[in-house]
Formats: structure tokens, C-alpha cells, sequence
């Protein structure tokens, strides 16, 4: 089943939030139902009380991807498996999209959750699709940006498993802070060259007098 594309939900959610600059987009019903994306009969679902309920959920998450991305690849499958067992999804064949030439509708595989609340579903549906994503393609494609201070979540599908940021934004800052230390570097270098340099002469000079 081609069902990882489901951990998007996860990644979506998790980034609503940046600890390390002490920023939350999640703050209400309207910012919760845009996590839904085009899916508007779950999003209409979502009320006041569901956005500590999708805090929480967050917080769930985010461990999941810490643990991952600090190679504690079995904390990250148990924390995972907890968010299973909490929110179970049931997958139905679906075939409500457009007919294909022959009339015949597009069948495919869909998660269909059976949620109390759009919390639930939307918990659910991302615990399932991070779930075939690791399966899929390993713990280790669950990271954290290493971008100070970005610590966005990612899903590494790079063939080299060489992804490290959570976006090109990110790639281009790391890449342009660790240029200018470069260049701090060689240039304290120089400095300190040049200053041996000169001490050097001033002792062939003295032992000369």
C-alpha cells in the first residue's frame, strides 16, 4: 500500500511549532483546520477544544522524530507504536475519484479512522503514515533541520540518505554560516602566522646584539 505520503500529516503538524524561537502557529481552530489541507469535511470538524488536543499530539510527534534523528531508533518505533495502539486507523478501498477512460473508478487504498473528535482522526491518519514511512524506508529518514536554531521535522527520501535541513532556506543559511567561520578561521590563522612570523624575527634579532 503507497500510504506514506501520510506522514506529510505528521511532518504538517509538528512544524506548527519552533521551541527553539519560542514560536506556536497553533493557536486556534482556524490554524487547526488548515492542517487538513484540501480535506474540508475533516477539517470542518475541528472546534476550540481540539487545539490543545493537537498540542499535545504535536509534542507526541516531535519525541518521535528527537529519538529518530539522535539514533535512538527504538525509542522512536515504541513512541510510535504507543500513538498506534491510541488511534487506530482501518484501511478501506477507495474509489471516489474521477472514472478512468473504461468508467471504471481509480480504486486505491485509503485510512479510514473512526475519530471522537478531528484531533483523533487527524492523530491517527499521521501515526499511520509515519509508520509506513519508517517501515518503508528506515528510522533514520525521520529527521530534525541542523540549522540553528530551525529544528523543523523532515522525512529524508534523498537516495543517499544525505538529507540534513528542512528546507533549501535552511541549506543555503547553514551552508553560508559555516563559509564566513571558514573564513574567520583562516584569517585568525594568518594572523597568528603572521605574529609567529614576527616573533621569530625578533629573536634571531636580539641574539644577534
Amino acid at each position: 500500500m503507497e500510504l506514506a505520503h501520510y506522514s506529510d500529516y505528521a511532518v504538517r503538524l509538528v512544524n506548527t511549532e519552533e521551541p527553539a524561537r519560542g514560536k506556536d502557529a497553533l493557536t486556534s481552530a482556524e490554524t487547526a483546520r488548515a492542517l487538513f489541507g484540501a480535506s474540508l469535511q475533516d477539517a470542518r470538524r475541528v472546534t476550540d477544544a481540539d487545539v490543545t488536543r493537537f498540542r499535545n499530539v504535536r509534542a507526541r510527534l516531535r519525541a518521535i522524530f528527537e529519538a529518530a534523528d539522535s539514533g535512538d531508533h527504538f525509542l522512536a518505533v515504541d513512541l510510535l507504536n504507543s500513538l498506534l495502539m491510541e488511534f487506530p486507523v482501518s484501511p478501506q478501498i477507495s474509489g471516489h475519484e474521477t472514472p478512468g477512460p473504461d468508467g471504471e473508478p481509480n480504486w486505491h487504498m485509503h485510512l479510514a479512522d473512526h475519530p471522537s473528535n478531528a484531533s483523533a482522526g487527524y492523530a491517527a491518519i499521521a501515526s499511520m503514515g509515519l509508520a509506513f514511512h519508517l517501515t518503508s524506508y528506515g528510522a533514520d529518514r525521520l529527521g530534525l533541520c541542523q540549522a540553528p536554531p530551525c529544528r523543523n521535522a523532515y522525512l529524508d527520501t534523498s537516495t543517499n540518505r544525505s538529507r540534513r535541513y528542512c528546507s533549501d532556506r535552511c541549506a543555503t543559511r547553514a551552508n553560508v554560516a559555516a563559509y564566513r567561520a571558514r573564513k574567520r578561521e583562516e584569517a585568525l590563522g594568518s594572523g597568528n602566522s603572521g605574529r609567529t612570523a614576527r616573533a621569530s624575527q625578533d629573536a634571531r634579532a636580539a641574539s644577534e646584539v
